[in-house]
């Protein structure tokens, strides 16, 4: 139990922990959560790690906790920081091993009732064409110099090799290309392990699911994104693999050297960090981005795999059954932004770990069909729950760095789940909600039960009271593969 002796409640869905210069608190904590949320957060150490990234230098306004923040590895997952760009630092633990990881979120033209008579059809198919599972490989011919294009160009070169289209490219964060990667900096060792990782969906919570729009909040922007009532679409969610993972802990296992040459004494030293401008921030830097770039074309090689398998399963072609992308971001990433902080703009290294991109209407960086009302933030569920898709605020851009929810948030180690969860019950219920499911591992569906996690409903209404994203529709799953 962690207890903090000074936390105040704001509001119904905001909470503050001040800043606390005796324990080197740099700003305050603030937390988006319901009364719920916030005592799930008390039992472990969320708020604690909170409070020593609160404490590194260069971070500015607060410290930032989404509702379904947990504890991580360093900082809370969930957890967002922004670092001042002329003498702030990067910190890789700030970022978490699967860097780039995120959603994906593909529309169709099609109802339930059209495909049900395919379902067992289809989801066999993806389960075949999408590699899943802990080390799940493929070959599709990619070379070391692919890999390092796809680490220097991202999905747009993946055009040139036929996984994707210009117009994919509008939808997806950063237009599919992080500018500033650069896989010179990478590791011999994170390029073997990602060559054959490309177009995987991997394990842990990674997934991909078919779900059915169940509920439209805000008509007018559903009719923006292309959504409707009954609609299928399909959510993927997936990372950078074992390549993000290497690169990651390189440059943890490197600052161990760093921190000791430079006289950093950390509270944690899994928030080690480099200062902006040092050559071991400029080199995870790069390498990063690269990470990135792999992650965003990861997900693009396996949605050309899924459109294929929707193409052969229904035996027609894939762009007639209208299946373009609503949008995909990023959830494990630093990025380099301008915003307001205090009255001025600023440029800083935001930190998003857990915590996705919601900028608000208006921003340059949105795609111009979506740029006057918001970009989309895509919100899983839990297996077998319900997901969402919500879209940016302008409160957003003041209050967060234009950052939202990623998720459900663990409530459960992996450990404990698989002691306290069967898998049968986990099976049994999907079954009787009427799911397909295709799993590679059943130990793996103890670990990523329902009961694991927080309910995604809390998570969702509590940041849309917050006003920082507001809700756009509910999905409910129709189909679940994982690794």
């Amino acid at each position: 139990m962690v207890i903090i002796m000074d936390i105040k409640q704001i509001n119904e869905f905001l909470w503050e922990i001040k800043r606390d210069e005796n324990i080197g608190m740099n700003v305050p904590v603030r937390v988006y959560a319901n009364n719920k949320i916030m005592e799930s957060m008390k039992k472990d150490r969320t708020l604690s790690q909170a409070m020593n990234a609160a404490s590194l230098p260069g971070i500015v306004k607060n410290m930032l906790i989404m509702p379904d923040g947990h504890e991580g590895y360093g900082s809370p997952i969930g957890g967002v920081a922004a670092f001042d760009a002329n003498n702030g630092i990067i910190s890789p633990g700030f970022v978490g091993f699967d860097i780039g990881c995120g959603v994906r979120l593909i529309k169709t033209n099609l109802t339930l009732k059209e495909i049900k008579p395919n379902l067992s059809k289809i989801m066999d198919a993806l389960f075949k064409n999408v590699p899943s599972g802990v080390g799940s490989k493929i070959n599709i011919n990619i070379t070391e110099k692919d890999l390092d294009n796809v680490a220097r160009y991202g999905v747009e070169y993946l055009i040139e090799k036929d996984f994707a289209i210009d117009d994919d490219l509008d939808k997806i964060e950063e237009h599919g290309r992080i500018k500033d990667a650069d896989p010179d900096h990478v590791s011999d060792l994170a390029k073997k392990r990602g060559l054959h990782q490309l177009g995987t969906l991997g394990a842990g919570n990674h997934f991909l699911e078919l779900q059915i729009v169940e509920h439209i909040f805000d008509e007018k922007v559903a009719k923006i994104f292309g959504l409707f009532e009954g609609q299928v679409v399909i959510m993927l969610h997936s990372g950078s693999r074992g390549y993000g993972h290497q690169i990651c802990s390189d440059s943890l296992r490197e600052l161990v050297e760093y921190s000791k040459k430079e006289n950093i004494e950390l509270k944690d030293p899994e928030l080690a960090y480099a200062k902006v401008g040092s050559k071991e921030a400029e080199k995870y830097w790069h390498s990063m981005n690269s990470a990135i770039n792999f992650s965003f074309s990861n997900r693009q090689i396996m949605t050309y795999f899924i459109r294929k398998s929707f193409g052969d399963a229904l035996g027609k072609s894939w762009d007639s059954l209208g299946m373009e992308l609503v949008y995909d971001l990023s959830h494990n990433i630093a990025k380099l932004e301008e915003h307001n902080v205090d009255g001025k703009k600023m440029k800083v290294y935001v930190h998003r770990k857990g915590a996705t991109r919601a900028f608000g209407p208006g921003r340059e960086e949105i795609t111009k069909e979506y740029r006057s009302i918001g970009q989309p933030v895509l919100i899983p569920g839990s297996m077998g729950t319900a997901s969402y898709i919500l879209v940016g605020r302008k409160e957003s851009m003041e209050e967060t760095f234009g950052s939202s929810c990623h998720g459900a948030g663990r409530i459960m180690s992996r450990h404990q789940a698989i002691r306290e969860i069967p898998a049968s019950k986990t099976l049994g219920d999907m079954e009787r909600r009427n799911i397909e499911v295709r799993v590679r591992s059943k130990k793996l569906i103890s670990e990523e039960a329902e009961w694991a996690y927080k309910n995604v409903d809390d998570v969702v209404v509590s940041i849309a009271g917050a006003k920082i994203s507001d809700i756009v529709a509910k999905m409910k799953p129709i189909g679940v593969t994982k690794g």
